[in-house]
Order: structure tokens, then sequence, then C-alpha cells
């Protein structure tokens, strides 16, 4: 009975512990920073990203956060206007929270995709993996979901 008692209280705990906040605390003056890749044309991986950052968005609040998504290599399909419609909506969507979406213009050469080819929005770096690099020696957080 005493464990089952000290079962409950733990398990009690546990349901109540909030993540505590590191310093400075997010907010508009110092938001939280990410940048999350897609690298493979795989719309379970894609969806995990965008459901990923979606839920970093909620947990921070929009105006305390900066989502950055770079697709580079087949990853780049995810954003392709006319490729698969609930995946360009969930993109669209997250453009609305101020969610920047970056093409890799080196795989776009690659795969013939020119910029029209892409949602409306998709800002097109040079290279998708050094846009990663500087996005983190300027702060950002690398998340690999």
């Amino acid at each position: 009975m005493r464990k089952l008692f000290i079962l409950l209280l733990l398990s009690i705990s546990f349901l109540s512990a909030e993540t505590e906040f590191a310093k400075p605390k997010p907010s508009m003056e110092n938001p939280r920073r990410f940048v999350f890749p897609i690298t493979k044309w795989n719309r379970d991986e894609i969806n995990h990203v965008l459901g990923s950052a979606n839920n970093v968005i909620k947990f921070y609040g929009v105006d305390n956060t900066e989502v950055v998504i770079v697709a580079y290599s087949q990853g780049i399909k995810s954003l392709l206007a006319r490729r698969d419609t609930k995946i360009r909506k969930r993109v669209e969507a997250l453009m609305t929270y101020d969610v920047e979406f970056i093409a890799c213009g080196n795989t776009m050469k690659t795969l013939k995709i020119k910029k029209e080819d892409l949602i409306d929005g998709v800002e097109v770096v040079t290279a998708g993996i050094v846009e990663l690099i500087e996005r983190q020696l300027r702060g950002y957080i690398y998340i690999r979901p």
C-alpha cells in the first residue's frame, strides 16, 4: 500500500511538471530561434517537421519565436506549389505565423525547378546547407525531429 501511495505521488508530480525557461526568457526582444531542415520527399517526415515547428510556435508563442525551415535535396519537393495540396496548405498556414521557408538554389538547378514552381513566399538561397550553417552561427537552434 505504501509503495502504491509513493507511486501515485510521483506520477502526480510528473503530470504537473512545467518546463523551466532558460534566461533570458523568450520574448519579442529575445525570441527563441529555430531552424529545421527538410531533406527527403517523405510525407511523414515532412509532416513531422511542420508539426514540430507548429508545436514550438504554440508553446513559446508566435511573438516569441523565429522559425526557419530550409528545404534541399529531395525535400525541396515539399515546397512545390503543385506537388501535394495538404502539405502546401500546412506550409501556407505556417507562413501566416511568419515562418520562413527557404529553398536551396543548387537543388533547384539540379532538379530543374524554377522559382515560379515554388509556393508563393518561399525564399531561395544559393545553398541550403550553407543557410543552415549560417543560421546556426547567428544563434538559431538546429532541430532535426
